[in-house]
């Protein structure tokens, strides 16, 4: 577990198992990253994740943040997020520190992810731009979820 600590009236939930699948799709629903997921997607992304969340004192789930890794040399940090009423309270922190502590995610070779603002709280952590960004690539099908949502498979 993190050595960092949760403010009063949070609690860290770790596993997918605990997580609150409606309340992650209800927020990635409307970000930049994940407009339109349909919930069948988020639902099978959460259960093959290493998954962490916070939940305030009420019982909702406030926080969400998940690695997807071979647990052998490579990780990728995705969904990373605290709802705006609670942030600035060092929940990402938590949780961030918590996730990177897990055993399956020591000692990997290559940790990735993409983000578009959090540059600062991922520099904490020893992410850096990419060194040689000649050599990366990727497949990148922006309309996915659109074309999901309407039934559309292929």
């Amino acid at each position: 577990m993190s050595t960092e600590q949760l403010p009063p009236g949070y609690a860290l939930h770790l596993g997918a198992e605990r997580m609150d699948v409606f309340a992650v799709h209800a927020f990635l629903t409307h970000t930049y990253w994940g407009a339109g997921i349909p919930l069948e997607v988020v639902e099978r992304a959460v259960r093959h994740s290493l998954c962490v969340g916070v939940v305030a004192a009420e019982g909702q789930q406030v926080a969400f943040a998940r690695a997807i890794t071979d647990h052998a040399t490579f990780a990728y940090l995705a969904d990373v997020y605290v709802l705006p009423e609670h942030r600035g309270r060092g929940l990402s922190r938590v949780m961030l520190s918590t996730l990177f502590a897990q055993p399956e995610l020591m000692n990997l070779r290559r940790f990735m992810l993409a983000t578009r603002d959090a540059h600062a709280l991922y520099a904490g952590y020893g992410f850096t731009p990419l060194e040689r960004p000649e050599r990366m690539m990727e497949r990148h099908d922006p309309q996915v979820y659109q074309r999901l949502s309407a039934g559309q498979t292929d």
